[in-house]
């Protein structure tokens, strides 16, 4: 198990002490809603802040740094959620926030007293956001099995905030100590279901709980239910960050509307925590409630998709090497997971790999 003792109760984001019996630290996460107008993105951060965010949560990645442009079925997205049907990154390129938007989007939200941070999904983002001087960053809970981006995000010293959204037991132990090994202890984990939206009956919210008893971390919730019950019992059980999806509209276009709070529910769930905080409820739902379940729901199932692997970007020749550029670790999970990344490199092909296969063991020299 990790080496628990020297995890902080809690962590500080500008100054604010964020953990247990401390005010709840609340998240927007503002995501695709912008549908690529900039304006729009700032009508967003204004509506968040008179809804009760203390925070703004970007994304930042663009389809190539988070895929590649193939259509084999591996980048195919299958039944089950409301992507069905469509290519990975082409998804992606409708998704992602320009790069050139973020650093003003910041200031914006700082100017109107809400702090700004992101999810990097590889070095380049991890890079451009160090240039921002973001004062967090949130790791996704489909990355959490991508300990070289871990790695990479711990090494900057700012605190991480961790979803382990489908994570088992053994990978959310990996992720804290490559962070640990890195000098970084500044950790908060949200329990989150990986469905999109997820139904109430997916949550599982005794793992909170569970998740502070065995890894001594502060533990927030990760909610993309469309409930507002949701964060209040997720808060009576001792949850210190809430982050829920926003926009301005549920019947505006765009891939992560549909599971996004619209402003006036956004300020319904804020009071109704900052309530829960001053009487914390004692009669909860016991369908939210679930069971204390790591590595995953049924409502998860057809969210693997998402995780990160291990692929193929470039055509390699039975014989070549296995080389960074012709690795690389993308979306989907069908691939070697991340952490076998410096294995992987220098080994040689046992077969020629086209473009876009998932690597596998037995297409390279033991």
């Amino acid at each position: 198990m990790s080496k628990l003792p020297i995890i902080k109760p809690s962590i500080t984001i500008n100054g604010r002490r964020i953990g247990t019996d401390e005010p709840v630290y609340i998240i927007a996460e503002m995501s695709a809603n912008h549908d690529q107008d900039f304006d729009k993105a700032v009508q967003i951060l204004k509506a968040m802040k008179e809804s009760g965010a203390d925070a703004v949560k970007l994304q930042t990645y663009t389809a190539d740094t988070m895929t590649i442009d193939c259509d084999n079925t591996y980048f195919q997205i299958g039944e089950g959620t409301i992507w069905e049907g469509r290519n990975l990154y082409d998804l992606y390129k409708e998704a992602y926030t320009p790069w050139e938007w973020q650093p003003k989007l910041k200031k914006i939200a700082n100017d109107l007293g809400m702090d700004l941070f992101s999810t990097p999904f590889d070095d380049t983002a991890v890079d451009f956001l160090e240039e921002m001087d973001v004062p967090a960053y949130k790791i996704a809970s489909f990355e959490l099995n991508d300990l070289p981006l871990i790695r990479k995000v711990a090494a900057t010293g700012k605190p991480m905030i961790m979803s382990t959204g489908m994570a088992t037991k053994e990978e959310i132990t990996e992720a804290i100590d490559t962070a640990i090994s890195e000098k970084n202890n500044q950790i908060v984990l949200l329990k989150c279901t990986s469905a999109y939206p997820a139904p109430p009956e997916s949550m599982h919210l005794n793992t909170i709980p569970d998740m502070q008893k065995k890894f001594a971390v502060p533990v927030g919730l990760s909610d993309h239910t469309l409930e507002t019950e949701v964060p209040v019992v997720a808060v009576a059980l001792g949850a210190c960050v809430i982050e829920k999806h926003f926009t301005l509209s549920r019947n505006d276009p765009g891939p992560d509307s549909a599971f996004s709070l619209e402003p006036q529910e956004f300020r319904e769930m804020v009071d109704a925590v900052r309530a829960a905080e001053r009487n914390p409820p004692t009669d909860l739902n016991a369908t939210i409630l679930g069971n204390v379940l790591y590595g995953g729901s049924s409502a998860d199932e057809s969210s693997k998709t998402f995780r990160r692997s291990l692929f193929a970007v470039e055509n390699i020749a039975q014989g070549q090497p296995l080389t960074p550029k012709n690795v690389r670790c993308i979306r989907p999970g069908y691939g070697i997971a991340p952490k076998h990344r410096d294995e992987v490199i220098g080994k040689t092909a046992t077969k020629d790999i086209p473009r876009g296969t998932p690597l596998s063991w037995d297409l390279m020299t033991v």
